[in-house]
């Protein structure tokens, strides 16, 4: 299957966390510009790199190892900015994540962890349900930041509010959230729905039934679609989804490329299949259509 290198090389991906032996729990620089040359030779322009939640300390390490990788890169996936995916999430909803490493909302935690690091912060995920998050939606999108809507119990009724709040997207729709039901369709139902909010889709075939891909791009407005591939480290990198024990999925071992891939696999014409991962995001993200990446 050929690809226009035009259209490879503006490939950006705003969920990622790691590949092969390296992730974004690291106070190395090294290994952030690493899992850039990574993604970057599997197609992708661009990466958003995704930290865990954890310990304040521990994400603002976390956090200038990647604003460091930022002004020292000259070759991979051009690295820009950052996406906080917690720690204001819900322990009900944790998924693979530590829940216990979760933190209740507020404006005093919130300023410890994005201290000094405004200009390079692009996204955050939050809970909107949870007592205070709603203020600090608000606060962060004063702010400038992205916020996404994930790891979260929300009814219908709460990711409205949080929509009202000023979040701009849902994290990983479906995963690590309430499930969809006929009585309470639940965050998973309002980003199904609502006109304006992007979402996050991980097209590993894993993470989603092909069917309930087939139904996300027949519900959902095309332009608010945004492929990620939620990629993590793990033995097998590069050939599917990373699974811990049991059997539970911890995240992609695919690149954003192989996102597209897949869903031309499933029928998906190329063209919506790359606005997905590259016009959209892009959109998303606020950068010009004339702005290079690199």
């Amino acid at each position: 299957m050929a690809y226009a290198a035009r259209a490879i090389s503006q490939l950006i991906d705003i969920h990622v966390h790691g590949a092969r032996t390296l992730d974004t729990g690291t106070r190395r620089q090294d290994d952030i510009l690493r899992i850039a040359e990574i993604h970057g030779q599997r197609g992708t322009g661009a990466i958003v790199p995704t930290v865990y939640p954890g310990a304040i300390e521990s994400m603002r390490e976390n956090m200038t190892a990647i604003r460091k990788a930022m002004s020292s890169q000259r070759t991979g996936a051009a690295i820009l900015g950052i996406h906080l995916e917690g720690p204001f999430l819900n322990a009900d909803r944790a998924g693979c994540l530590d829940g216990k490493s979760f933190q209740d909302p507020s404006p005093k935690r919130l300023n410890s962890l994005i201290d000094g690091f405004e200009d390079v912060i692009r996204i955050i995920t939050i809970a909107p349900e949870l007592p205070g998050a709603l203020k600090l939606i608000e606060t962060c999108r004063k702010k400038g930041f992205l916020v996404q809507m994930g790891h979260s119990d929300a009814t219908f009724e709460q990711a409205e509010e949080g929509k009202q709040a000023g979040a701009t997207g849902i994290t990983h729709l479906f995963n690590a959230m309430r499930g969809f039901h006929h009585r309470e369709p639940g965050l998973a139902g309002f980003g199904l729905m609502d006109d304006d909010l992007y979402v996050e889709v991980i097209a590993d075939l894993a993470h989603l039934h092909p069917q309930s891909l087939k139904m996300v791009l027949d519900m959902k407005s095309p332009e608010r679609i945004i492929l990620v591939s939620d990629s993590v480290k793990g033995p097998g990198w590069g050939k599917g989804a990373i699974r811990g024990p049991g059997g539970v999925l911890q995240g992609s071992g695919v690149s954003l490329m192989d996102c597209v891939k897949n869903l031309v696999s499933l029928g998906v014409h190329q063209e919506w299949a790359l606005q997905f991962a590259s016009e959209n995001p892009r959109r998303y993200l606020g950068l010009e259509a004339s702005e290079t990446i690199m």
